[in-house]
């Protein structure tokens, strides 16, 4: 089968000037069909036609036949039929060869893929349709103007889910016989439509259509490697779904979980973010080849050299956060929010600076500094894997009959079972246990004082100017530097050796003590954190040189 790919591209365009030699992504749009059809192994030769010597040079630097049409078919009058029969004509009086097949493909459509013009082609070559018309799926209730008045086009209204499909034809492609390419049609008896995704259907007829294509052109695939389970925690699921969010409007974005990351994955699957579930690492090179990412981030406690540099070897861009392996060495650029690194290379980013704070802490402000101590809150992180939920809760069993003005709320996590660990709600008592709420911040926003693990949470409490006594979960998290007292903490070491009597002191001396409590409030809200997300944001996508931190 011979078949030509038939690109119209006249020179006279006048809603985007000079829109098929202008810069899209940085190539000339007439680049992107040129190389569509290129990558399309079905198609035999392309041809462009044009009527300037300007479109024509570029195109065929990029591997395109050219046909000069003459000043008649390049009017704004002249349909697309009596140009593509011409350039089918010329075309096969050059090469001698008679074609099977005729493919129309409009540089106005840039983001048609390769891919998509391969597949529908076997959808054309399969049903032995004679024209097949590249389509998108567009159901709306939809209005007309019939004899004078406004007359619908639908007869029940329903959501648009529900709709009766209702296909735009878009330029992307049309496919068809070369029985069936005229001067003054291209379309066959048996047609049907293939369906592009709305994406590839774009259209450049205006000045908007040619920025939503620029910003899909620069659209990246970010692979985000996390995990989550009681005894890691958290803390690295919450800090990739904060950055998927911010990316995922503009890129597309996946994680990767092992299947060890039961409660992780709870939290993956209630963002309703596309994700992957591995049994080992092993299986990272199938998800590389068939996602092909262009950035992979690892949000994992201990990469090694090896693995970093096995990712770099088919990732343009492999980004490192919370890395305190070998492998943060190597990376592109490594994140460390929680630990200060002294003497740090250029490529690492430590400090508070690039605290990811979650959605709900962008928009939230604390409320002003109270003198009493009406609401405490305590929380231990998504899983709390040295039960200090446990330890406090017994501590104010005793601590809270004495103190009925205070309200005791207890915030447990997806991966705490609170209730087996007999921290359940006593009224009596003013305890009260909220597990998995949806809006940490909600809480937040209410309390006086807090008492917390050494992880994230303390730069939420920090955004939230709460005071806060800080008992670490393990050793590591005693290496995160800044829940200290120059920066608005109580911190009391580690919470499994620390005594209940000290925690119960603290608590009393701070109650009573507003003047430390407000000094602690003033020294939390010093700190710039709503800032870290675009910073780090702006690191993942490698936009520009080091520009913030000391």
């Amino acid at each position: 089968m011979r078949i030509l790919a038939v690109i119209p591209a006249r020179g006279g365009s006048k809603g985007i000037p000079r829109k098929n030699i202008r810069l899209l992504a940085g190539k000339p749009l007439i680049y992107y069909s040129i190389r569509t059809a290129r990558h399309c192994s079905a198609i035999t030769d392309i041809v462009l036609t044009t009527d300037s010597v300007e479109i024509a040079d570029l195109a065929q630097q990029y591997g395109a036949d050219i046909v000069l049409r003459s000043p008649g078919l390049a009017t704004d009058e002249a349909t697309i039929d009596p140009v593509v029969h011409h350039a089918t004509c010329a075309m096969e009086a050059r090469t001698g060869i008679a074609y099977d097949f005729v493919v129309t493909l409009q540089p106005t459509t840039p983001l048609l893929r390769a891919e998509t013009l391969a597949q529908g082609l076997d959808y054309f070559f399969a049903g032995a349709w004679d024209t097949v018309l590249s389509v998108v799926n567009k159901p709306r209730l939809l209005w007309e103007k019939r004899d004078g008045e406004i007359v619908p086009l639908y007869g029940e209204r329903r959501n648009r889910q529900n709709l009766r499909p209702q296909y735009l034809e878009t330029g992307a492609f049309l496919i068809t016989g070369r029985a069936f390419v005229t001067a003054d049609s291209r379309i066959g008896k048996r047609v049907s439509v293939f369906e592009t995704d709305e994406d590839e259907s774009v259209e450049l007829r205006t000045p908007n259509d040619w920025l939503l294509a620029e910003h899909r052109l620069r659209r990246k695939r970010i692979v985000f490697r996390v995990d989550g389970y009681r005894k890691l925690g958290m803390g690295h699921i919450y800090n990739c779904l904060t950055m998927a969010y911010s990316l995922m409007m503009e890129h597309d974005v996946l994680l990767i979980l092992h299947e060890r990351s039961v409660e992780g994955l709870r939290k993956v699957q209630e963002s309703l973010l596309p994700y992957v579930v591995i049994h080992d690492d092993t299986e990272i090179d199938r998800i590389i080849a068939d996602y092909r990412p262009d950035i992979w981030v690892n949000d994992c406690l201990n990469t090694d050299e090896e693995y970093i540099l096995h990712l770099k070897e088919q990732i343009p861009r492999v980004v490192t956060i919370e890395d305190l392996g070998t492998g943060s060495e190597v990376a592109d650029a490594a994140v460390n929010a929680l630990y200060i690194e002294a003497g740090r290379a250029d490529h690492v980013y430590s400090g508070y600076e690039y605290v990811c704070l979650r959605e709900e802490f962008q928009i939230e402000q604390p409320r002003a500094f109270s003198e009493e101590v009406r609401s405490v809150i305590i929380m231990f992180g998504g899983t709390d894997p040295a039960n200090l939920n446990r330890k406090i809760y017994r501590s104010l069993l005793k601590y809270a009959p004495r103190h009925p003005e205070i309200r005791f709320s207890f915030i447990t996590g997806v991966g705490y079972d609170y209730e087996a660990h007999g921290v359940v709600t006593r009224e009596d008592c003013n305890i009260f246990v909220h597990p998995n709420v949806p809006r940490v911040s909600k809480y937040m926003k209410e309390a006086d004082l807090a008492i917390t693990s050494q992880g994230r949470a303390i730069f939420e409490l920090a955004a939230m100017g709460v005071p806060a006594i800080v008992l670490s979960q393990n050793r590591r998290e005693q290496t995160h530097r800044f829940a200290q007292m120059a920066n608005g903490f109580i911190n009391l070491g580690m919470g499994e050796e620390v005594e209940q009597s000290m925690i119960e002191n603290t608590l009393d001396w701070l109650i009573h003590t507003p003047s430390v409590r407000r000094n602690m409030h003033e020294l939390l809200l010093q700190y710039p954190l709503r800032e870290g997300v675009e910073r780090v944001r702006d690191i993942i996508l490698g936009r520009g040189g080091r520009t913030y931190g000391v």
